[in-house]
């Protein structure tokens, strides 16, 4: 058996193991293997490792201390996909940022400042920079707390990530087609509205009722919808290909199934939760479903969640027609599935330029579990 120190954590609504570099082997070649043993992949069950058997659950954050100024920690992330022998490093994930920077302080990659330590981050996977504030007491993170976040049970510190110039980040441009609205040819469905754009992570945006659904959708109904998953397979992939990450469909899904997401907006609607309450209309601005690996995502991904607040503010978007208010509280509001996530986008337009300086969101994370994990060769 081989051992490794890891730190199994909760970032937002995903989970997956933290690892220092120092603690791994120097040779990156090697890692993969090793990532999915810990994750027990391929087994789509994964019995025999740590992974949550959803793309949500499967994500492994490797972090070191960084020499470049004005940074205090750098950090990538791994996408295991489940069921495959894949690990996919093409993006970066929110939510799991969100650990990092508490991470960061309980391993003392930091010096702490009480009551706040602001970290700051470069993240590898889109070499972007990120501000996390960390409450700190006694000289680490102070976990608990008051804040709530929809899909997590119970209350804890409240984390404040903050994506600085997040606009381009696999593609250069905040628009990789350089349009707002793009026409896509989707093979067996005919011509789609559609927004592409890059904000910490390429995605691209529908309209619900376009596609044949109701945008309140829970994750099973759209996961044992096998036309309408395919149909949205198509469409990623159609849009992967126009931002040139792949050559055609099977090569989308075979070699970028994490990039780029896709996901479907409606009008706010009162929606029945994952945890079988009901969410109200007025409390959200856009309603929306995310697809993540193949599966609809049990909250939105933090990354498409900044996209999303983005395009609700681009005129002429497939969003912005949709959503409910428009006002100067800077703040969209983004009905999922587990509850409303509100983001904070900060847009600038001179003429037809178009930069978003940052893109904050409130989180939540802890420390699950720490010690050494064992593979087989």
């Amino acid at each position: 058996m081989r051992a490794f120190k890891t730190v199994y954590m909760r970032g937002g609504t995903s989970k997956g193991c933290m690892f220092l570099r120092e603690e791994l082997p120097k040779d990156q070649k090697e890692w993969d293997s090793i990532f999915l043993q810990v994750m027990g992949c391929p087994d789509p069950k994964q019995i025999d490792g740590m992974g949550g058997t959803v793309s949500s659950n499967n994500k492994i954050v490797i972090v070191w201390k960084s020499e470049e100024k004005n940074v205090d920690v750098e950090y990538l992330v791994g996408q295991v996909i489940v069921g495959k022998e894949q690990i996919d490093y093409k993006s970066n994930c929110g939510n799991m940022t969100a650990a990092v920077g508490p991470y960061a302080v309980e391993m003392g990659l930091v010096e702490v400042r009480e009551p706040i330590t602001t970290v700051r981050l470069l993240n590898r996977n889109t070499d972007k920079y990120i501000d996390v504030t960390v409450p700190c007491e006694n000289g680490t993170f102070a976990q608990e707390g008051t804040c709530h976040i929809a899909g997590v049970d119970g209350t804890a510190a409240e984390l404040k990530v903050k994506f600085l110039n997040p606009a381009g980040a696999k593609t250069g441009k905040l628009l990789p087609t350089g349009h707002v609205k793009d026409i896509l040819d989707i093979p067996g469905f005919g011509s789609l509205e559609a927004t592409i754009l890059d904000v910490s992570n390429p995605i691209v945006l529908v309209r619900a009722e376009n596609i044949g659904a109701q945008g309140t959708e829970l994750p099973e109904e759209v996961n044992g919808n096998r036309e309408l998953s395919e149909l949205l397979e198509k469409i990623r992939g159609t849009a992967c290909c126009r931002m040139g990450f792949a050559k055609d469909l099977k090569d989308a899904r075979d070699n970028s199934p994490a990039v780029p997401k896709v996901g479907y907006v409606t009008v706010p609607k009162k929606f029945r939760m994952l945890d079988g309450g009901w969410q109200e209309e007025e409390e959200m601005d856009v309603c929306a479903r995310v697809i993540s690996v193949f599966k609809c995502h049990k909250a939105c991904p933090l990354t498409a969640a900044s996209a999303i607040s983005v395009a609700a503010a681009l005129e002429g978007s497939v969003v912005n027609d949709l959503v409910s208010k428009k006002d100067d509280s800077g703040q969209v509001r983004i009905g999922h599935p587990s509850g409303v996530m509100t983001m904070y986008p900060e847009i600038k337009q001179k003429g037809n330029e178009v930069s978003v300086p940052s893109v904050a969101v409130q989180r939540t994370a802890r420390r699950i579990m720490d010690g050494t994990v064992y593979i087989r060769k």
